[in-house]
């Protein structure tokens, strides 16, 4: 399952999340992480600026703003 951090340089709530989410799937095959600077692209910054860091697990959006792992878990399947 791909795993997507949507964030931006120097946010510390996207770092907090990126870290999270690297101590839960540590181990996991089949996982890989991804980390999307919305700096990078207009239209990310619209879509994502007053919600960092938005995770997105299998295409779905699971947590926006402050990390929630249990959505996470669910859709890892291991809650």
């Amino acid at each position: 399952m791909k795993i997507v951090i949507y964030g931006r340089p120097g946010c510390h709530l996207c770092d907090e999340a990126g870290d999270q989410i690297r101590a839960i799937t540590a181990g996991m095959d089949g996982v890989t992480i991804e980390t999307v600077d919305i700096e990078s692209d207009d239209g990310l910054m619209r879509r994502y600026l007053e919600r960092i860091p938005v995770v997105e697990a299998g295409g779905e959006e699971v947590s926006e703003l402050v990390f929630d792992p249990g959505p996470l878990r669910v859709r890892l399947g291991i809650a």
